[in-house]
């Protein structure tokens, strides 16, 4: 169940939001200002904010930068387009004007969602074991980091994301040639046979099989 915060002093209005968002299968908190928020978050990361800006002790414009890799809906009376730009500019992913419609705003909230879902999913490939972290690069096998190259990150990037599938050299070639120039023809063979390596030594197991004639491709997993 997705968790969605509701930052609003304004108790109609966040009683109006946390009804609306439960009807949808959404589970609700509620903060009334913003130095609340903040102690709300630091025990907690829901997956979405709705944030006011008009909040007792903490402002929502002060608030907005100290919420980190959480989509937030900026839900304010402010209208000036200035604000709205400069507030976007420093991490909220949409801004609704009050009074709002209930369904426009359920709406955003659910695309919101769906695109934080993608983004996750394009950040993190899984494949058994192995979890390739494609904005730090980071590789890890069992919860243990295996130190790449730059090449041989580049192959098994390119495997995980079409993990059923065959690719071929071309494939391979053609996709990580200009990220990686010491990859060619001749030398993928090699590449490829030291990240076999480096992966198997973590714990003993197969990741990557040759289909020969045309490729590779990660083994399948029971």
């Amino acid at each position: 169940m997705k968790e969605i915060l509701i930052i609003d002093d304004d108790i109609h209005i966040g009683n109006l939001l946390e009804e609306a968002l439960t009807k949808e299968g959404y589970a609700t908190f509620r903060a009334y200002s913003g130095t609340e928020a903040v102690l709300f978050l630091s025990g907690k990361k829901p997956d979405l904010v709705l944030l006011d800006l008009m909040l007792p002790g903490l402002s929502g414009e002060e608030l907005l930068p100290q919420i980190k890799d959480i989509p937030v809906i900026v839900v304010s009376a402010k209208v000036d387009v200035d604000d709205k730009v400069k507030l976007l500019m420093n991490g909220a992913v949409d801004y609704i004007t009050k009074p709002f419609q209930i369904k426009e705003l359920v709406a955003r909230v659910s695309v919101h969602l769906r695109k934080a879902a993608g983004n996750k999913t394009v950040q993190e490939l899984k494949y058994g074991d192995i979890l390739l972290d494609s904005v730090t690069h980071l590789v890890t096998v069992a919860g243990t980091y295996v130190k790449l190259t730059r090449t041989e990150y580049a192959i098994l990037k390119l495997l995980m994301q079409s993990p059923k599938q065959v690719i071929t050299k071309s494939q391979l070639l053609d996709h990580i040639s200009d990220d990686t120039p010491d990859c060619t023809e001749s030398s993928l063979k090699t590449h490829i046979s030291h990240l076999r390596t480096k992966l198997r030594s973590v714990n003993g197991t197969e990741y990557i099989e040759a289909v020969w004639g045309i490729g590779f491709k990660l083994k399948d997993i029971d």
